[in-house]
């Protein structure tokens, strides 16, 4: 009985080591801050929205290549290491990866979008280029 009880003790004991401490997300000033956002990252403009080939264009024409990659300037069409970027412009493997909402899918369009990859590719914007600040390829 005696050592059930020293046990017990012990067991309460040592679990308060690992229950969160009461500051975790309590204001210590005018802002509440949590973990993934002090370093200023912001999400894409279609984070948990439908990342179809309409959004992919609408932030492709919002692209400078010209200027740093971000969440919010990054090519949508550009392949790095065979993969596509999601919403935010993350690659899989990355940190902050998510899985993008894909929109239809079908032969027809698909060979449509084949169309306007191809005039994209005979047509690229000015600076785009391997190794410019918009860009994830280096090479």
């Amino acid at each position: 009985m005696f050592n059930r009880a020293i046990l017990l003790s012990l067991l309460l004991a040592s679990a308060s080591a690992f229950a969160p401490t009461s500051t975790f997300g309590v204001r210590t000033s005018s802002v509440v801050m949590f973990s993934d956002r002090q370093d200023g990252w912001v999400p894409g403009k279609y984070n948990d929205k439908l990342f179809d080939n309409d959004a992919k264009k609408d932030v492709y024409n919002a692209w400078d290549p010209s200027k740093p990659r971000s969440s919010n300037n990054f090519n949508p069409f550009e392949t790095y290491k065979g993969n596509t970027p999601d919403a935010s412009g993350i690659y899989p493997g990355e940190p902050r990866y998510k899985d993008p909402q894909r929109g239809a899918a079908s032969f027809a369009i698909m060979m449509a979008e084949r169309a306007e990859a191809e005039q994209r590719a005979a047509n690229p914007k000015a600076g785009d280029a391997p190794g410019a600040p918009g860009c994830k390829n280096e090479k």
